[in-house]
């Protein structure tokens, strides 16, 4: 049985006359008295079908019956459509079908919200019924713009030269940051696989294997908790070269990038501008930085050493430091709007205070401040040259160890550029982010860890600074960046043994921990493992943002929620004692408190 000829969206007045198959769903149906108008919809859209009572009885009949969403299928030729009847909002709009034939293939209970209402409806209504959510034209398009940038990635990955090769979902659990999801082994008792977080190791053995140009759309799986941007299960694009360096990476990953947007209709200028760790962080407060907008982040930290506000002076004098940015559009500002930034600024960006500057039409080309007191003239002449400051314009300040005035000063510029409209939305910016440290330190336990993951390589020219700075060496690593959202990243690889082993040992890891977790890795690079590195990127955030969607969630089929559960199917679920008993497990149950 054939079920069409033809689909509904691609039907015009070149299909006058001919004999044509359709098949979807009633969309809309119209009952005006004597004629019954339906709109049927398939996956490239709508077409009008028109019954009329007079010409064919049977199948006016039958479109009596129809309702929304019902599945049928029709037979008839194309007309066009009278003048002035046209729908300019359909592809096929200038025809329509007055059906000989109709089939009912499928009925429909009463749907619990129309299908063009679930786009304005709560979140959690929409996945709990997401095969109805998937029905709706955006999300049809959003669906099948992720197809076609998966499409273009595999074939310029292929014309590369790249093999496409799976590496196991049942694994071993290994220390790499995230919680893993563990699986018990009904064969083997007390023992546990666990999801893959990532394919990193087993890439990384793939090069040891020979095969030196490796990717995979992989999925991967982090038990961790989540936000708009992040998915307990997800999909990366992964890849590894083998004799490979940091150009040559970010050479594939910017062809990947071309044709993935080029799928979508966007397009992008290349190569893609690179900026060192530190220079993201001292200019724009986050190792992520949005390039579309300015708010440059100012030092005023020489300025304030000997300045006459002693607050600010006591900061520097102990190792901190002042910086702030210089705000268009604020200085007309109302003093609670002045006050509900600062408090802002303290309860939730955890900074100790807010001052500012500013430079009101006609005021003193000294400024208005509550701190201007503290200051010379000459200082206050200083510090708006440094700024830059223009009328109408604030000067921010934020005085503190360099960590948190960063970290504050950059949410607060994000904050503003998106308050303020300094944010040119048409614009697409990616950076790459060079230079990353090897190394950070937990602020809180003061602990060392590796700032992307033990496998990284560390420049060669900061090798030294390992056995005396190690905080001060700079890692072979880069993140690409796209509006302020990380794409993905990666880095050259440690590809011998020793220089694997030197990177545990950073960790306080003995050589038997290391045998006991990572001893297949470094059997490998023991035996002659080539130079290699690479990159993840993560297809979900690409999707979502080059289809302009709000988070995840609308470019994933069947995601999950912030509980990390699947409303449709209702996962994660108990199972049965005897499954548990199979698995040689009891569940224990504990009282939650709030």
């Amino acid at each position: 049985m054939n079920y069409r000829t033809h689909f509904c969206g691609t039907l015009s007045q070149a299909d006058e006359g001919i004999n044509i198959t359709l098949a979807g769903w009633v969309d809309v149906r119209r009952d005006l008295g004597g004629l019954i108008f339906i709109e049927l919809r398939d996956h490239t859209g709508k077409v009008q079908l028109v019954s009329d009572p007079q010409v064919n009885p049977e199948v006016h009949k039958t479109f009596e019956n129809l309702r929304p969403e019902y599945v049928v299928q029709v037979k008839g030729k194309i007309r066009t459509r009278p003048d002035g009847t046209e729908n300019r909002d359909l592809r096929s709009g200038a025809v329509e079908l007055c059906p000989e034939e109709v089939d009912i293939l499928n009925t429909s209970k009463p749907l619990p919200l129309p299908i063009e209402d679930f786009e304005q409806t709560d979140e959690s209504f929409k996945l709990k019924h997401r095969f109805l959510d998937l029905r709706r034209e955006e999300m049809q398009k959003r669906i099948r713009a992720r197809n076609s940038i998966t499409c273009a990635i595999r074939d310029f990955l292929a014309k590369e030269d790249f093999l496409e090769i799976e590496t196991p979902i049942l694994t071993r659990s290994t220390p790499e940051g995230a919680r893993d999801y563990l699986v018990p082994s009904r064969v083997q008792s007390g023992k546990f696989f666990a999801l893959p977080q990532s394919p990193q190791l087993f890439k990384q053995l793939l090069m040891a294997s020979g095969f030196e140009k490796y990717y995979q759309i992989a999925r991967c799986f982090r038990d961790e908790d989540l936000r708009a941007d992040r998915q307990p299960e997800f999909t990366q694009v992964d890849i590894e070269m083998s004799f490979a360096e940091v150009d040559s990476v970010i050479s594939v990953a910017e062809g990947l990038l071309k044709c993935a947007f080029e799928s979508v209709d966007k397009s992008i200028s290349f190569p893609i501008p690179r900026i060192s760790h530190k220079e993201a962080i001292s200019k724009y407060g986050s190792d992520k930085p949005d390039l579309r907008f300015g708010l440059e982040l100012i030092d005023f930290s020489e300025l304030m050493s000997n300045s006459g506000f002693e607050s600010f002076a006591k900061v520097v004098k102990a190792g901190g430091i002042v910086k702030g940015i210089c705000v268009p559009k604020t200085a007309d500002w109302s003093r609670k709007e002045f006050d509900d930034l600062r408090n802002l600024t303290i309860s939730e960006y955890g900074a100790k205070g807010l001052a500012w500057i500013s430079y009101r039409e006609g005021d003193d080309e000294l400024g208005t401040s509550p701190i201007s007191k503290f200051f010379s003239a000459d200082e206050l002449k200083l510090i708006k040259e440094l700024a830059g400051a223009k009328a109408g314009s604030t000067v921010f300040f934020i005085a503190d160890k360099d960590e948190l005035v960063h970290d504050v000063l950059g949410r607060l510029r994000l904050h503003l550029g998106h308050k303020l409209n300094l944010i040119n939305e048409a614009l697409d910016k990616l950076v790459w982010v060079i230079d990353w440290p090897l190394l950070e330190k937990d602020p809180e336990s003061g602990e060392i860890h590796f700032a992307n993951h033990p496998f990284t390589s560390v420049n060669p020219a900061d090798e030294h600074l390992l056995s005396v700075e190690p905080e001060m060496a700079r890692a072979l690593a880069y993140d690409i960046v796209y509006n302020g959202v990380e794409l993905g990243g990666g880095s050259i690889r440690n590809h011998t043994e020793a220089s694997q082993r030197k990177a545990l040992s950073l960790l306080g890891m003995t050589d038997e921990e290391m045998d006991d977790q990572f001893g297949f890795l470094l059997q490998a690079l023991s035996m002659g493992a080539p130079p290699h590195g690479g990159i993840a990127l993560g297809l979900d955030r690409l999707v979502m943002m080059l289809t302009g969607a709000n988070s995840l969630r609308q470019v994933i089929a069947f995601p999950k929620v912030q509980s990390a559960s699947c409303l449709l199917t209702a996962a994660p679920s108990e199972v049965n004692d005897k499954q548990l008993e199979e698995l040689s497990l009891k569940v224990k149950h504990s009282s939650k408190t709030k």
